[in-house]
C-alpha cells in the first residue's frame, strides 16, 4: 500500500530523516516508535505532504506522492492525525467532524460517516453540539480521529495518540484501533507507548536520530535485545 524509500528530510541545515525506508502493507496495523526527536512526526508529515523529502520516494497504491500537495494526498486515501489534536477550539464536536470531510471522496458521505464516528465515540455523539475546547483530552482524541476517519481514509496516521491520557483512557483508544482497522482502514500509528503499541501493531519500525534501526513483525522486534533495554524496561 505505502511505500517509503530512503528519503531524506532537512529543517534548514538539521537533518531529521537519513535514507528512511519503510513498507505499510494494507490491513495492518504498522507502529512507528522511537525517542522523542528521533524523526517520527517528520516521517508522517512526509508522507501527508507538509515537509517536503530529498531523495528516494513515496509511493502510496503504485502512484509517487512525495511532490503531491496535502488535499490531493487526502484525496488519494490518506488521512493524518497530528499531535497535539490541533482541533478548531471554538467549533463544535459536530462541526470538527465536519471538516474532516472537505475532500471530494468524503462528501457524499458525511451523514453517514458521522453516524459511524457517533457509534464508535457515544460520548461524541452526547457532546455533539458541544464545543470542542471544552472536552476532556480523551474526548478531544477522539474527535481528532473521528475527524481523521471522516476523510474515508484507506490509510489512517495517527501521531501519539496516548500523549497526556490516563492509563484507562490510554487502553481505551487503543482497544478503538483494533476496532478501526477491523473496519479495513490500514493504520501506521507512532507512539511512546511502547507496550500497549506492541500489543496492537502486526509491524514495527524502530526510529532513532533520523534513521530506522529495527524493523520487523511485532513479535521479532518485541524479542530483540536492544528493545527490550531501551523500550520494554527488561
Amino acid at each position: 500500500m505505502l511505500t517509503i524509500e530512503t528519503i531524506n528530510c532537512f529543517y534548514g541545515d538539521f537533518q531529521a530523516l537519513r535514507d528512511v525506508s519503510m513498507h505499510v502493507p494494507e490491513g495492518k496495523i504498522v507502529s512507528l516508535l522511537g525517542p522523542n526527536a528521533a524523526g517520527k512526526s517528520t516521517t508522517l508529515r512526509s508522507i501527508s505532504g507538509i515537509v517536503r523529502h530529498r531523495g528516494g520516494r513515496i509511493v502510496f497504491d503504485g502512484q509517487p506522492i512525495g511532490s503531491s500537495k496535502p488535499e490531493d494526498i487526502v484525496e488519494m486515501g490518506i488521512a493524518h492525525v497530528p499531535e497535539g489534536r490541533k482541533l478548531f477550539s471554538t467549533l463544535t464536536v459536530k462541526e470538527n467532524l465536519e471538516m474532516g470531510a472537505y475532500s471530494r471522496r468524503a462528501k457524499p458521505k458525511v451523514k453517514a460517516n458521522l453516524e459511524k464516528m457517533f457509534a464508535l465515540f457515544p460520548v461524541l455523539s452526547e457532546r455533539r453540539n458541544q464545543v470542542a475546547g471544552s472536552l476532556s483530552g480523551g474526548e478531544q482524541q477522539m474527535c481528532a480521529i473521528g475527524r481523521g476517519l471522516m476523510a474515508d481514509p484507506r490509510l489512517l496516521m495517527i501521531d501519539e495518540m496516548s500523549l497526556g491520557l490516563s492509563p484507562i483512557l490510554v487502553q481505551q483508544m487503543f482497544a478503538m484501533v483494533r476496532t478501526i482497522a477491523a473496519s479495513g482502514v490500514t493504520i501506521l500509528l507512532v507512539e511512546q507507548q511502547v507496550h500497549h503499541t506492541m500489543a496492537v501493531a502486526d509491524l514495527a519500525f524502530i526510529m532513532e536520530k533520523g534513521h530506522i534501526v529495527l524493523s520487523g513483525p511485532t513479535r521479532e522486534i518485541a524479542g530483540h535485545a536492544h528493545v527490550k533495554k531501551a523500550y520494554l524496561g527488561m
